[in-house]
């Protein structure tokens, strides 16, 4: 589906890649009374919660979602009061009473439902319309040809006010947690909205804990005040100012300066940011995952043992040692440790520096012929990552002929891996949006999962036991089913899970302290030195 795919590139290269915009604009001054902060950030393009891809920390503060899964995987409910069911198929969402959106309106069932339904709507082409496919009647909305005969999701009912149900084409016990902060495709909008959704998209009106100060204006800052009559958890601040950067090389020195007060480090300061910055450098734990592609395409990686070799002859450790500063953390299981359940230690040696049994592997397999090409995105501060992967397959494994080699841009590297043009070990991530082992397993190993540059390893196996797992109610059922998968997924060994990926801030010495949600910064929360 083109629109999720449109998505979902966003959402690949929002944690691994360098992001950009252009500088401007200041923190207010303690003297103004106002406790404010800013926020370094790409230009978002949209700030339509059913359109954007790279403005979540501009949306997570403009709305609140229906649950809210905090930093140890544990779920909460913000705007639901509850959500549940019975079967994993039919759900009932009970909105808690006193909401409103920052102009007044009443928060109520239907403010789900008819903004869920736009969202889904094929005509629309939203990007976050795939967030919403599992739910009753998308297929009607998104007709394989012609235009839909509807434009309502047949699985959506508003009982009163404050209920609404909603039927699933299939079980799935994640989805309250798929309810949470990150899939802004499942926002609400108010009335108003439906008036001018282009202007919508430049001066949102959400219900969450800041409301707009102004509009959004093209690569210029935008800021956010706190609502008043906001009914969810009192931000501890009053303002927040996001500075877009065309370089996030930049906006580190702008921060280091005190122009700036809070930055996602990019990749190539990463090394150097804890000595920078001390304790105002903050690594908290993502929900990306890192992993070695293989074109499974190609015979020459047909062999496990050639796919192990590969593996055992990288060196985690000292490769985020030279480029991340030793924060990203070697992979040891198929999912993020930041998605509960994740199993300790799954890969074993399979993971483990090991060059000796490396190329015993490989010499048990026939060895290797021909050149061995890493491709991977260029112009994304990934050349030392792919360079260091090249080197050491070089020399331990003794292939003589290992290069790494950047295509123009992500589009092209996306094309190549489509087309299955890649003829050696390539780039490969997924950034859930939702701390569930589900998501990475789904985005990864199902064909429908949607991540662009994953591995080609789809089995019925795998499948039935995601179906399984994802029928579960009970949330530690679930986990063990998804650690089955997991399990019978390392016997094939498709491709090497690589690192754990670590989100890094760092900080002006404004800021006393940040805080940490699933795989998310929770910048309302943030507490200022001089508080």
């Amino acid at each position: 589906m083109k629109r999720r795919a449109v998505r979902v590139t966003a959402v690949l290269l929002a944690g691994a890649l360098t992001l950009s915009g252009c500088s401007g604009g200041g923190s207010a001054s303690p003297a103004d009374g106002v406790r404010s902060i800013s926020y370094a950030v790409d230009d978002p393009v949209t700030l339509n919660p059913g359109r954007q891809t790279i403005a979540f920390a501009q949306d997570k503060a403009l709305f609140s979602a229906l649950t809210y899964v905090k930093s140890d995987g544990s779920l909460t409910y913000l705007n639901a009061e509850s959500v549940k069911s019975t079967d994993a198929v039919h759900w009932t969402v009970k909105l808690r009473p006193g909401w409103t959106f920052h102009n007044g309106e009443k928060v109520t069932a239907e403010s789900y439902v008819k903004a869920w339904n736009t969202v889904a709507y094929g005509p629309n082409a939203w990007e976050n319309s795939g967030q919403l496919v599992n739910i009753a009647g998308y297929d009607a909305l998104n007709p394989a040809k012609g235009a839909p005969k509807t434009k309502e999701l047949s699985g959506l009912k508003v009982v009163d006010e404050l209920t609404f149900t909603v039927t699933l084409k299939s079980p799935d016990g994640q989805f309250p947690t798929q309810l949470s902060q990150a899939q802004t495709g499942f926002f609400p909008m108010p009335e108003a909205a439906y008036k001018d959704l282009d202007g919508y998209g430049k001066k949102p009106i959400g219900n969450g804990p800041f409301e707009m100060d102004g509009s959004y204006t093209e690569n210029e800052p935008m800021t956010v005040k706190a609502f008043a009559n906001y009914q969810g958890p009192k931000p501890s601040i009053d303002e927040i100012v996001f500075k877009p950067y065309t370089d996030m090389t930049t906006a580190y020195t702008d921060v280091q300066a005190g122009n700036t007060d809070i930055i996602f480090v990019p990749a190539a300061r990463m090394a150097q940011v804890r000595k920078d910055f001390g304790d105002r450098a903050y690594v908290f734990e993502g929900l990306g995952m890192n992993y070695l592609g293989l074109p499974l395409w190609d015979k020459r990686y047909s062999d496990v043992r050639v796919r192990e070799a590969i593996s055992m002859a990288i060196d985690r450790q000292a490769v985020s040692n030279v480029i991340y500063g030793g924060i990203w953390t070697p992979a040891t299981a198929l999912t993020p440790p930041g998605e509960p359940g994740t199993p300790k230690d799954l890969c074993g040696e399979l993971c483990t520096f090991n060059p000796t049994k490396a190329k015993q592997l490989l010499a048990e397999a026939g060895g290797f012929s021909g050149k061995m090409e890493i491709r991977y995105p260029g112009g994304s501060g990934l050349d030392d990552l792919y360079n260091a992967y090249a080197n050491q397959l070089r020399q331990n494994l003794g292939i003589k002929d290992v290069t790494a080699t950047p295509t123009t841009d992500f589009p092209e590297f996306q094309k190549l891996r489509n087309e299955k043009k890649l003829s050696g070990p390539y780039f490969s991530r997924w950034g859930a949006l939702y701390a569930s082992q589900q998501n990475t397993l789904r985005s990864f190993y199902t064909k429908s999962g949607g991540c662009v540059n994953c591995i080609p390893y789809y089995t019925t196996q795998v499948e039935q036991l995601l179906a399984k797992a994802d029928a579960q109610v009970d949330p530690q059922k679930a986990i063990e089913g998804y650690v089955d998968v997991q399990k019978a997924i390392i016997k094939d060994f498709p491709a090497p899970p690589m690192f754990f990926e670590k989100y890094t801030y760092a900080t002006s010495d404004r800021i006393a302290k940040l805080a940490e949600g699933a795989g998310s910064l929770e910048l309302e929360n943030t507490t200022l030195a001089d508080s």
